[in-house]
């Protein structure tokens, strides 16, 4: 009997299946460096810093791009931490723990674009973040993308699993109708959980897929989405008749 103990117990060991979690845990790289390498856009950035526009509706100060092939994109960090957005592994966006929020403004050309988030924290990590395009003719806010995980307080894998569940069955992964950006590929990973129930290292990747047509119609028209209101202005190339947003 001792025997058969002895080598359960270096099974179990072995396969790491008594830690009482179900969650696979991997090792991720350190963060970027705590600074903001960026070419920012619009007038409410300056020296690697901007401003949150405002709610009084129109573009709210930020402005739009002066090149036909750009839109410009806000993309805003929330966490009581320090948060990193990566975008093609080139631009890197940066909130420090003095902010409880950040606002940045960048220009994207049409195609597909790499986002990733990434927190890190040792005590359990806080990550919020939702990405908005600028309609260039409406003026419009679009909602493309919000990923939030223990804002406010600590992200659980509890808390994950829900956020996952909002993706699930998103109509061609378009999460605004009415804009022009489609999101693809959206993983996470995450670290170690010392307390097996809050990770300390956060991941959250995710492509946007941008589409050369500017958006026509107003955030929340009811008729965005609808069969045979796919149409662009004469003056704008149509959507590819099956990725229609």
């Amino acid at each position: 009997m001792a025997r058969a103990v002895r080598i359960a117990a270096l099974a179990c060991a072995t396969a790491a299946a008594c830690a009482g979690s179900t969650h696979e845990q991997i090792t991720i790289g350190p963060p970027p460096p705590k600074d903001t390498h960026a070419v920012l856009a619009g007038g409410l950035c300056q020296d690697n810093h901007c401003s949150c526009r405002s709610d009084g509706g129109g573009d709210g100060g930020v402005g739009v791009p002066e090149a036909r092939d750009r839109k410009r994109f806000e993309l805003k960090l929330t966490s009581a931490y320090d948060l990193w957005v990566t975008i093609n592994r080139t631009t890197v966006l940066y909130k420090s723990p003095e902010r409880a929020e950040a606002c940045f403004y960048v220009d994207l050309p049409p195609g597909a674009q790499q986002v990733e988030l990434r927190a890190s924290n040792p005590d359990g990590v806080s990550a919020g973040l939702d990405i908005r395009e600028l309609g260039t003719r409406t003026r419009s806010w679009y909602d493309t993308f919000s990923f939030s995980c223990g804002v406010p307080g600590v992200c659980s894998f509890e808390d994950l699993a829900a956020s996952k569940a909002r993706y699930v069955g998103a109509k061609h992964q378009v999460f605004d109708l009415c804009g022009t950006v489609k999101v693809k590929a959206i993983t996470w990973d995450h670290g170690k959980a010392p307390d097996q129930v809050h990770p300390s290292e956060l991941v959250v990747r995710l492509t946007l897929n941008i589409y050369r047509f500017a958006a026509w119609k107003q955030h929340g028209d009811p008729s965005c989405g609808m069969r045979g209101e796919g149409r662009a202005p004469a003056d704008e190339p149509a959507p590819p008749p099956d990725e229609t947003p």
